[in-house]
């Protein structure tokens, strides 16, 4: 089969194209490689005018007149390629804003690939329409919307979140619903809000490239590495203060046995080369399940702080912890790291089981196997 992968957000889509030329099929990606994090993608759609002086023009042309530089610019990019986004026998979004512009825009776009291509999927690995209602419908469960509703993001910077909340994202919602044959989600925050969906056809969990993720043995060292990546547009979204607040205890009980590294928007592949040494990584605290940094972190061999609730324990009847499920609340993130730095034997336990499960439950091929076959059946 041809596949054409629409957007790169966390790398699910590099890795799923892996499984599938494994597999023998033909698969490409169209994107922008998300900002810094600079992804791989085969035709790149780049985003112009969004940082900057240029920004702030944009910014300040958008109130004006309600013309979107930015928006204009991606789909004049994605004509000028679009004769190599037709032909193909499956076309996959990453989410229904897969290109980041605004809904007339991305509708314009879309209506290209639905026509001139067989059939067409929904992922649902992030924000989108129903997945923003089912949080705000159901405020205690535990979703990045709770920092919001608890006052530290504003509405200005939780745009990405509300936007889908809009009449406009909302026909643009319907418009992608009425023309993909299915929609897929890739973790248990997704899976939750579409259950009743008259088109969700399941969960496929996120693949993982195990065979280019190598497990890494852990040398002895006086101290115990933790790594803490901070990605400052989703400092509040993903709880990241609550890890800063008991790493500086930590710190200061543990100062001869612990070695903490911090670091800011690095771009992926850095971000990845720096924490190959740590024997702990803290990820999110808003989640249920795991998102992409964390199993890549978890396919390596480390203890990752992340989401791992009791659904998703019951999910995958998990017998031997794979990962720590990060809350937030800084005693309990002190207390569990605490545990970890005078039991290291159960750092290597936790690392190993870790592995095994996405040998186990993500693997690249056999994932893109799971897709081949929802595809086809649809």
């Amino acid at each position: 089969m041809k596949i054409l992968l629409v957007g790169e957000y966390s790398r699910l889509h590099n890795s799923l194209k892996e499984g599938l030329i494994a597999l023998g099929h033909e698969a490409v990606i169209v994107g922008h490689g998300d900002g810094f994090k600079n992804y791989d993608v085969d035709y790149l759609i780049e985003k112009r005018w969004d940082s900057g002086w240029k920004k702030k023009v944009k910014v300040g042309i958008f109130k004006l007149t309600g013309f979107d530089i930015s928006s204009h610019l991606t789909y004049r990019d994605f004509k000028r390629q679009q004769r190599f986004f037709s032909g193909f026998d499956i076309v996959q979004l990453i989410n229904e804003n897969s290109f980041n512009c605004q809904p007339k825009y991305e509708k314009r776009m879309l209506s290209y690939l639905f026509a001139n291509n067989n059939k067409s999927f929904l992922l649902s690995c992030g924000d989108d329409y129903l997945n923003v209602k089912y949080n705000f419908e159901n405020p205690n469960s535990k979703s990045v919307l709770q920092p919001y509703l608890a006052g530290k993001i504003s509405d200005k910077n939780f745009q990405n979140v509300l936007k889908f909340r809009k009449k406009s994202f909302k026909k643009l919602h319907d418009f992608i619903i009425n023309n993909v044959s299915g929609i897929i989600s890739s973790d248990l925050d997704y899976h939750i809000a579409l259950q009743n969906h008259r088109k969700y056809l399941g969960m496929i969990p996120n693949p993982v490239n195990v065979d280019k993720i190598k497990f890494i043995e852990q040398n002895q060292h006086k101290a115990v590495r933790i790594f803490f990546g901070i990605n400052t547009e989703t400092y509040h979204k993903k709880g990241l203060e609550f890890f800063e607040q008991a790493l500086t205890i930590i710190k200061a009980e543990f100062a001869e046995k612990v070695d903490i590294k911090i670091t800011r928007d690095l771009p992926y592949a850095d971000y990845i080369n720096l924490y190959d040494k740590a024997n702990i990584l803290l990820d999110q605290v808003y989640a249920n399940d795991q998102g992409y940094n964390a199993l890549e972190a978890m396919a390596k061999g480390k203890v990752v702080f992340t989401g791992a609730e009791n659904v998703f324990i019951q999910h995958y009847n998990i017998t031997d912890d794979v990962a720590i499920n990060a809350v937030p609340d800084v005693d309990e993130l002190v207390t569990k790291i605490r545990l970890l730095l005078q039991n290291p034997t159960q750092i290597d336990a936790i690392r190993r089981s870790a592995r095994s499960f996405i040998e186990r439950e993500h693997h690249y091929v056999e994932i893109a196997k799971k897709y081949v076959q929802t595809w086809t059946k649809a």
